[in-house]
């Protein structure tokens, strides 16, 4: 029970950081390769409020989210839109969106570098045990998917019932179609993206009260990410959530009946047996 519990803590944050990728590729179709230093980045800013101003991180976020959404949405519109105007197919754009944005991951982790050193870097916050079911967990962790949970159910919420957030979803779906019925395909393309690079730095924050991250680690989780949005199915809300849950139960009993040292190659494992035999996600129609 203690396994199953830890690791559904684990993949709730997970969920929160694979929604940012899905909506960042299933809306925006970039697949961005720097979603990972976004996430540390956003570690990072939780961090040193916390050392420096004792902050919570669960306060930092409201002023982390509208300013990496900013950062995101200018990133969008500077670097990235030029690339989808110019690009004759999907695949195309998805080629030269691979390259830009695994040059920018290179670009924050030197940033990064540069302003924090690196060294890892960890605090400690709520590290206090809490009893749930007969065993013990650490409350940080408890916290931290609590917070997930209100966020990826506001998130489901927002683009299930809202305007803007259906029409994001009509654009993930078929982006032609949608510019028929008078869609601004490219104004929410970039909320989209801005907003998913939001969402990645609110789970780095909620991530590094109990993880300890340093500038490199970024890539770590842009292949978990991509795994989650893989096996959900891109642009699948409901199937995000239920495949980061899955992958941190899976992390969690390696870690506990194995060896910590295989959780990523366990993550990879998974990856690859779902691009053999489930490419189109959980609850992915196969193409007739």
């Amino acid at each position: 029970m203690d396994i199953l519990i830890t690791g559904l803590l684990l993949g709730g944050t997970y969920a929160l950081i694979a929604m940012g990728l899905n909506l960042q590729y299933g809306v925006a179709r970039i697949m961005n390769l720097a979603n990972g230093e976004m996430l540390v980045a956003g570690g990072f800013a939780a961090f040193w409020m916390y050392t420096a101003g004792q902050i919570s991180p669960f306060l930092t976020i409201f002023l982390l989210a509208p300013l990496t959404f900013v950062l995101n949405w200018l990133i969008y519109r500077i670097m990235l839109q030029p690339l989808v105007k110019r690009a004759k197919s999907r695949g195309q754009l998805e080629t030269d969106s691979i390259l830009a944005t695994f040059g920018l991951s290179f670009v924050m982790v030197g940033l990064m570098l540069s302003v924090f050193g690196g060294d890892y870097f960890n605090y400690s916050y709520l590290a206090r045990p809490i009893v749930i079911a007969g065993d013990t967990f650490a409350l940080n962790r408890v916290a931290s998917f609590l917070a997930a949970v209100v966020i990826c159910g506001a998130l489901y919420l927002w683009l299930s019932h809202s305007r803007a957030g259906l029409s994001i979803r009509a654009i993930a779906v078929a982006p032609d179609s949608a510019r028929l019925v008078g869609i601004n395909v490219a104004h929410l393309a970039a909320l989209a993206f801005g907003l998913g690079g939001a969402v990645t730095a609110v789970g780095g924050a909620l991530l590094s009260t109990y993880l300890t991250l340093d500038a490199s680690t970024g890539v770590i989780f842009t292949l978990k990410a991509l795994i989650i949005v893989i096996m959900g199915g891109v642009g699948d809300v409901r199937g995000t959530i239920i495949a980061a849950l899955l992958l941190g139960i899976v992390e969690t009993l390696v870690a506990t009946l194995l060896d910590p040292g295989l959780t990523l190659a366990a993550a990879y494992l998974l990856f690859i047996l779902i691009l053999l035999f489930r490419p189109q996600g959980l609850f992915g129609k196969k193409p007739t």
